[in-house]
Order: structure tokens, then sequence, then C-alpha cells
């Protein structure tokens, strides 16, 4: 039998992954399906593939197709296509464009004149990418229809049950200490997201866990100034690194934007985060949505914070020691490739495959 722990975005998917293919796997939650504690909550999350590094270019192709298993097999839609833009300096569009050229997805270099004809509600000031295979991923329905999948499939759903330790027995496999039942398994996937810097002691995980940062992130939601104009995702890197996608049920009742930084948030871990949001990053976003996004009203209509587990090189943490399957941080870029990173934690619960290195505890 598999435990998995955490039923966030990459619990559940690594749960709906071992039971469709036939495997007794047992899923811990300590809060309810869906909780809005953690990083797995929301109704929208950004899907790209653009990225400035030909390995997650590849993993987006990989994951783009398992998206679609996943919709097929829950009947949910899950991803919608808006297309993205990448602009900014710091973003360097044609080098980014040379790496998707060389991965063969399909993309178009703008001039700043160019995109400005086509997206009014935005200014640029440089070459702007645009690839149409991007949008918005639905994080909660995601998470809801993985877990009711899998439970349909015969895994065991536990809630409310907070995991406190580990105990490995004579014959190998772990027992699972909680504040509810004991679940003994050969294996324990560990997808706590923030939670695991906290857990990895009391488990008892045999190998270090590289240095890791739980910061609270602020995220942002503007009226649409046009209800009826079409909004391409994007991600933009210059003075301030900010990402930018449509606000889903998320922005209220209205047609809404999010926008957010990717960077510069509160340190905290998953149990003393505050949810207040920090006023000098709502200064931030604001100030750069009034210059840089004329088609959004430049006054929040909604606001609220998440976790970010950050790596120090930004990369994930996939990979087993012992017993123990590690799926988790995703540095704040891995909503995206849920169902390939559930589809990767099987694989390594399962002993059928090795951990990509730069994913290992190990790496330096």
């Amino acid at each position: 039998m598999i435990a998995v722990v955490g039923a966030g975005l990459m619990g559940a998917a690594t749960a709906w992954q071992l039971a469709r293919q036939g495997h007794e796997v047992t899923l811990i939650e300590a809060y309810e399906i869906g909780h809005k504690s953690g990083s797995s909550h929301g109704s929208s999350r950004i899907y790209r593939r653009a990225y400035g590094d030909p390995l997650y270019v590849r993993l987006t192709g990989r994951a783009r197709e398992l998206w679609q298993e996943l919709e097929h097999d829950t009947g949910t839609q899950l991803l919608r296509l808006t297309g993205g833009l990448d602009f900014g300096a710091g973003r360097d569009p044609e080098g980014i464009a040379d790496i998707l050229a060389a991965a063969a997805v399909p993309h178009e270099l703008l001039t700043a004149a160019e995109a400005a004809d086509r997206w009014p509600q935005f200014r640029f000031d440089g070459p702007v990418l645009h690839h149409p295979d991007a949008g918005t991923v639905d994080a909660d329905a995601t998470v809801a229809a993985a877990v009711r999948r899998a439970a349909e499939l015969g895994a065991r759903v536990l809630t409310g049950t907070r995991v406190t330790g580990a105990e490995i027995l004579n014959d190998g496999r772990v027992a699972l200490s909680s504040d509810g039942p004991t679940v003994v398994a050969n294996t324990v996937v560990i997808a706590s997201g923030a939670w695991l810097p906290q857990l990895a002691a009391p488990l008892g995980i045999p190998e270090p866990l590289p240095p890791l940062q739980v910061t609270q992130q602020q995220v942002f939601h503007f009226r649409r100034r046009d209800p009826s104009a079409t909004w391409p995702v994007f991600v933009h890197k210059d003075e301030l690194n900010l990402y930018g996608l449509p606000s889903g049920s998320d922005g209220g009742p209205l047609p809404a934007f999010k926008v957010a930084q990717h960077d510069e948030g509160t340190p905290t871990t998953a149990d003393t985060r505050t949810g207040i949001v920090d006023p000098a990053s709502r200064d931030k976003v604001t100030a750069w949505v009034e210059r840089t996004l004329p088609g959004l009203d430049p006054t929040p209509v909604a606001e609220a914070s998440c976790l970010y587990t950050t790596t120090p090189d930004e990369d994930f943490v996939l990979d087993r020691t012992g017993p123990f399957v590690i799926v988790s941080p995703c540095s704040g870029h891995g909503a995206k490739f849920t169902p390939l990173i559930g589809a990767m934690a099987a694989d390594l619960a399962l002993g059928r495959a090795e951990p990509h290195p730069r994913f290992t505890l190990s790496r330096r």
C-alpha cells in the first residue's frame, strides 16, 4: 500500500495516477479537500510553455498530454487556453524564442508596436514573445476532480487527519502516526508543500532536504475596463518580476485579471502565516498596472495570499529516500505540471524510475 500525505495539487495527482494503475493508496489530508491554507487553491493558475530553460519546456509538453488525460478521465475541463506573452528586458523574449524554436513549440516574436496593435490593453517597450499554448489551470477544480476520481478508483481518502510522525517497522513498512488512525504503508509519498520543512524531522526522512524558503505571496485582481477584450496570460521581468492571468471566479462576479509578483514574498511558515496582504507589494503592483496595463482599472477589487516553498535554484524536489518519496516543493511554478508531477511521483513510489538529477535531494 502507498500512502500520500497532502491532498493539494501534487498529492491529488499522485493518488489519481496510482489509483488508475490499480494500486492500493491512502490519501491523507490535514484539512478538508480544497482548503485555502496552502499552495493549491484558487480558480486560476498560469499554464505556459515559455521557459528560459529547455528542461522545463520539454516537461510542459509532457504535462500538456497528461492534462488531456486527466480532463478525459474526470470529465472536467481544467485547462483554458488564452495564449501567453513574455516581455520585459529581464525576461529575454528573444532567448526564450530560441528555446521554443529548438523544441518546435509554436510561437512568434513581435515588435512592441505589433504587439500593441494586437493587445491594446498592454503597453510594451520592447520585443514581445507570443505563444498560443498558454492559459489558465483551475486549481480548485483540479484537486476536486483528481481526488474524486482517485476515490472512485478505490483510493481511501482521510481528511482532517494531520500526520505527526513515522516509525519504520521490522518488515520495512512505515507506520504513520496522526491525530486520526495509524496508517501502515510500504511507501509514503510526502506532498505536503509548505509543511514539508516541519514534517521532515518527525517523519525521520533519512536524507537532508535542500534549503527551503516558505513565503507568503500576495495576488491582486483588477477589473477589466472592456469585459469583452481577450486577455492572454503574461510573464514580465524588468524592474519587477510579475505574472498575470484571467482571474476566473477569484476576482469576483465581473471579469477581472490577476497580477502578482513572483518574488519578494514575506518569509513565514505554513502554520504562522498571517494572510494579511503586504501593503508595499500592493503599492508596487498597482503602480505597475497603472503604467503598463491601461486595459485594467488600477484599483484592486480583490486580493489574497498563498504560500510558495522555494529551493535556492527554483528547481523542484522530486526524489526517493528510503521508503519516502518527496514531491514538493515546486518553487511557485509547479501548478502547470500537476499531472506530470503526479505521474513522476507514482513512478518513483513504484520503483519504476530514477529521479531527474536536477530534482534530487542531494543536488548541490
